[in-house]
């Protein structure tokens, strides 16, 4: 069952958006914090997720780089459309994925087969993040969803800053830590007591406790930040990484999932969401790994950028 499900193959989906105008636009706009170079392990040695090719632990290099704290926010969003007048793909194409419960039933929306808590919804976007009739009110705070990996670099090429790569992310996002699940360590979430992060809690997909007190996003400055100064890099949304999808792996497990995606190019997703439960997607788990074609939008999908140096 998809994570974050892929738009249907069009002729649309060979399209690309650039940007007309570009603006002084660099990283003292944004909070980040200077990580630098170092080597640090990668992966995990447990087998969670034996198609998603997380293993192995394996030692990694990363060179010096700049982070956001936080994903990019409405505001910052609303800001770059202003100044570029750029349009998503959501708004070219005219919808995007909603998760169910953010739905007023009886709904007739096209819903994903096989994961029918997702539906195609028309008018959806940045700005309407559950379609018409819905708004950022109380929510500029919170990370912008409904942008596809294309509308992701369009953003960081106007910020003068681009994607993480995995390893940089990966790097990012474990606070210094090493072999740990999670930015805090190896403590698991549960459902009721110990919510250090925005996940699922309750009967996945239909009955959220909300006992960690968001049932969509949470404000991207939320939760305690990991050992780096970093918010929400596990749960929350989905983050776009600039690294195409690969799996190295040579489990049959992996194989079977390459095989699975054919021909398609797909770009790396990491960090889990608030959709994520142990019972479902046990990827909020920061060497986890997803994907996504690069024209995508869903209601759970964002980013944060990196600059170099």
């Amino acid at each position: 069952m998809p994570c974050c499900p892929t738009r249907p193959r069009s002729p649309e989906t060979s399209r690309q958006y650039f940007l007309t105008k570009t603006a002084d636009q660099g990283i003292s706009e944004f909070e980040t914090v200077s990580l630098n170079a170092a080597r640090f392990k990668m992966g995990t040695s447990e087998t969670i997720s034996p198609h998603d090719g997380e293993k192995p632990s394996r030692s990694v290099r990363v060179g010096a780089f700049s982070i956001m704290t936080t994903t990019v926010t409405n505001t910052q969003f609303a800001k770059f459309v202003n100044d570029t007048g750029y349009m998503t793909e959501a708004e070219h194409f005219g919808w995007s994925y909603v998760f169910q419960i953010f739905l007023n039933k009886p709904y007739n929306f096209n819903c994903l087969s096989g994961a029918e808590w997702w539906c195609a919804v028309p008018g959806a976007k940045w700005n309407l993040p559950e379609g018409p009739g819905s708004d950022l009110n109380n929510r500029w705070d919170h990370p912008v969803t409904h942008v596809s990996w294309h509308d992701a670099q369009a953003f960081a090429k106007w910020a003068g800053g681009r994607l993480p790569t995995e390893v940089e992310w990966e790097y990012a996002a474990r606070g210094g830590l090493n072999d740990k699940r999670y930015p805090w360590g190896n403590d698991e979430p549960d459902d009721v007591s110990f919510l250090p992060c925005n996940i699922w809690q309750g009967d996945f997909p239909f009955i959220n406790t909300i006992a960690d007190g968001y049932l969509g996003t949470a404000p991207s400055k939320s939760f305690a930040p990991n050992g780096f100064g970093l918010y929400n890099v596990v749960g929350n949304v989905w983050e776009w990484n600039i690294d195409r999808f690969r799996i190295r792996s040579m489990r049959k497990e992996a194989k079977a999932h390459l095989r699975s995606l054919g021909k398609e190019v797909q770009y790396l997703l990491k960090g889990g969401s608030f959709l994520c439960h142990k019972s479902y997607c046990y990827r909020y788990r920061v060497a986890a790994r997803s994907s996504n074609t690069p024209n995508s939008t869903t209601s759970h999908t964002g980013f944060r950028l990196v600059w170099d140096g």
